[in-house]
């Protein structure tokens, strides 16, 4: 027993690094440049249950030395910490406005946006990506999605939304050029909402 969970952090990473983590990044950059588009991350990398494999996939690509991480209690209790730290270098931080990425596997606890990064003027690349774990990215109550990337509207309906996620998000976008990114993720899928996504209910 003692073997296995020794070993636990050292599994489920990419299994060819390079070929994995550019198939990974190019189906993210998909997702945030067509939001509301559906983008499919499963097989690529298994971190701790029952932390999404789209949320893992993300993490393995994009989080390294230089990209601090910070993760809500539901996330630590997973113990993804050390999957991390191993498999990517990134720093875990207690403080969610000096990180590069958060992880929220209890959506319902999520903290309000303006608690994480969202840049500078000079900087508005300098803030935080929200990987945000839902139930289901399907069957929730429709949403209108307007803004670059997409040619007229598009329509999201992801399910356990926080029920302040709406007005939170339209306080966010009014920060542009400067606001947070997520990505919300349900199993080994993912649909991205760049800070330029306006959202609204049908």
């Amino acid at each position: 027993m003692a073997d296995t969970m020794a070993s636990a952090p050292l599994e489920g990473g990419f299994a060819d690094p390079v070929f994995d983590a550019q198939a990974a990044f190019s189906a993210i950059m998909g997702a945030f440049a067509r939001p509301g588009t559906i983008v499919e991350l499963e097989g690529l990398a298994q971190p701790p249950a029952p932390v999404p494999p789209a949320a893992g996939a993300f993490l393995a690509a994009l989080a390294d030395y230089d990209t601090p991480v910070w993760l809500d209690e539901a996330a630590k209790a997973t113990g993804i910490a050390d999957w991390l730290i191993f498999h990517t270098g990134a720093a875990i931080l207690a403080d969610p406005v000096a990180a590069s990425f958060a992880l929220i596997c209890e959506p319902s606890a999520l903290p309000s946006l303006s608690r994480f990064a969202v840049g500078t003027a000079d900087f508005p690349d300098r803030s935080a990506t929200l990987i945000l774990c839902l139930p289901e990215l399907r069957g929730g109550a429709t949403l209108r999605l307007t803004g670059p990337g997409i040619e007229t509207e598009a329509s999201a309906s992801p399910q356990g939304l926080p029920e302040c996620f709406l007005s939170d998000w339209a306080g966010n976008r009014g920060l542009y050029p400067c606001g947070i990114d997520v990505l919300l993720v349900a199993g080994g899928e993912a649909l991205g909402l760049p800070r330029t996504t306006q959202i609204a209910e049908r």
